[in-house]
């Protein structure tokens, strides 16, 4: 086997020498001679202690081989480690190995002992110990760190295995690597953190957040699902809403979320406040349920292009709002088929029906003002959302691409929390709270002309509702 190297005292790099054991030029200097000699020394203990690592790692080889269940790590590695000591005879292995095969062989074996020589960071007291007070502490500590009841959990835990989502590596159960992604988005943690926290190198902590956010986000065509096309236990039960808005199957608008940008693209994603931002199309139901997320829009574009968009794609798999049915959106929406929008240029949020001036004075008013209380429900949903994963109220350090998954997979977990555990607390808590929002004035449309037949009907049933409901309220005089 021959190794070729330039020799230090030519400058033109044409004079090499060919160290093979056995032959050397002659006519050289003396010291070029020692030169070469320690060369060939060198050379020569490479080869051998190449030889002998690529003679223990076949033997390591077969070793594992020899097992019943020979794809049994527990079993490969017991093998492994009964190997650690034994010694090896060269002149007992009949090995044909090139210099490729010899450098995979000592690479290999590198790895091999890196893995069982070096202490083990998954074995730390320490990570132990966070793990079981995680999992078997008070609840308060749990529901903290894990953003849920430890129930829930465990289920969703279970729907990861159960489906191989996720797997169980040597050193990391699924049970870890949920609480690690947890953790990051329930506490916006930097990955120094979380490697302190659970005792692992950043490359394990990037590698199990990563696989989590995309093993959830595969859940969201399950958990994102349409609407419930008759009327919503929330709107049957008040006589505020009912038989008015009967017909709304939903909520929709927009929601900023702070972003982190490159500097070319930081004009676009900048909005009306100055501030960097991706605008997330959201709906809802009035369950706090939320039906469909559309992140990764610039901050600069406006909520009604927005739905425009999507509207006008079909491979956004909008869900396809039914014959007669309606979903409720603010002033900066237009008021179209399928979108009943409040009256323009008549008070509408909740602060400005307070003091002295707090009953309506006419229909629209009236309309405006429960069309607000029921629309209320998508500012709750995206309350509830933020105060768990307070990663989406900062711009976290990732990738774009990252950062939009990052919101698909909070509302997927959003969805679930609220479907295994109705006494969720934040759904109780912050969920009931009532959400007063304040526009910016550049951001309310200009008038709305009535351009197409399908327009005038929307128009129509507008109006309709909103005197249905001012002719019961001075009739009946109901809580308004």
């Amino acid at each position: 086997m021959n190794f070729g190297e330039e020799d230090a005292s030519s400058g033109s790099g044409d004079d090499v020498h060919m160290l093979d054991g056995h032959k050397r030029q002659a006519g050289v200097p003396a010291s070029s001679s020692r030169r070469k000699r320690s060369r060939k020394a060198t050379g020569d203990a490479i080869v051998d202690a190449m030889l002998e690592i690529a003679a223990v790692s076949k033997m390591r080889t077969n070793a594992i081989m020899k097992n019943e269940d020979r794809f049994s790590v527990s079993k490969c590695i017991k093998a492994l480690d009964e190997m650690q000591d034994t010694s090896t005879i060269m002149d007992d292995i009949d090995l044909e190995l090139n210099e490729m095969e010899l450098v995979a062989a000592a690479v290999g074996y590198y790895y091999y002992n890196c893995i069982t020589k070096q202490p083990s960071r998954s074995l730390s007291p320490r990570r132990c110990g966070f793990m079981t007070e995680m999992l078997n502490g008070p609840n308060d500590f749990s529901r903290e760190m894990l953003r849920m009841d430890k129930h829930v959990f465990h289920k969703l835990c279970d729907i990861l295995r159960q489906r191989s989502l996720l797997r169980d590596t040597a050193g990391v159960m699924i049970e870890e690597q949920l609480t690690i992604f947890l953790n990051i988005i329930g506490h916006n943690e930097r990955n120094r953190v979380i490697q302190e926290r659970f005792q692992h190198s950043g490359e394990t902590i990037s590698r199990h957040f990563n696989n989590v956010l995309k093993a959830i986000k595969s859940l969201s065509r399950e958990f994102l699902q349409p609407p419930d096309t008759t009327s919503s236990p929330e709107i049957l039960s008040s006589s505020r809403f009912y038989p008015y808005f009967k017909d709304c199957i939903g909520v929709i608008d927009g929601m900023n979320i702070p972003a982190h940008v490159p500097a070319k693209d930081q004009s676009r994603f900048r909005n009306k406040k100055g501030l960097l931002s991706q605008n997330v199309l959201a709906a809802c139901t009035f369950d706090l349920q939320f039906i469909f997320i559309y992140p990764g829009w610039e901050g600069s574009v406006t909520d009604s292009r927005v739905l425009r968009a999507v509207l006008d794609d079909p491979d956004q798999n909008f869900p396809k709002v039914p014959e007669g049915k309606y979903y409720l959106v603010d002033m900066e929406y237009s008021n179209m088929g399928g979108f009943l929008a409040p009256f323009q240029g008549v008070r509408y949020h909740h602060y400005e029906y307070r003091g002295a001036n707090q009953l309506p004075r006419n229909a629209k008013e009236l309309f405006n003002h429960r069309h607000c209380c029921l629309r209320n429900a998508i500012g709750r949903s995206f309350n509830v959302l933020k105060t768990r994963f307070p990663i989406l109220k900062l711009a976290p350090q990732y990738s774009f691409h990252v950062q939009r998954d990052i919101v698909i997979a909070a509302c997927v977990l959003h969805n679930f929390i609220r479907q295994q555990e109705r006494n969720d607390w934040l759904f109780k808590s912050v969920g009931e709270a009532i959400m007063d929002e304040i526009p910016d004035a550049d951001e309310l449309p200009g008038v709305q002309l009535i351009s197409s037949m399908e327009e005038q009907l929307a128009f129509s049933l507008r109006d309709s509702i909103a005197t249905a409901m001012w002719d019961d309220f001075l009739n009946k005089w109901n809580e308004w």
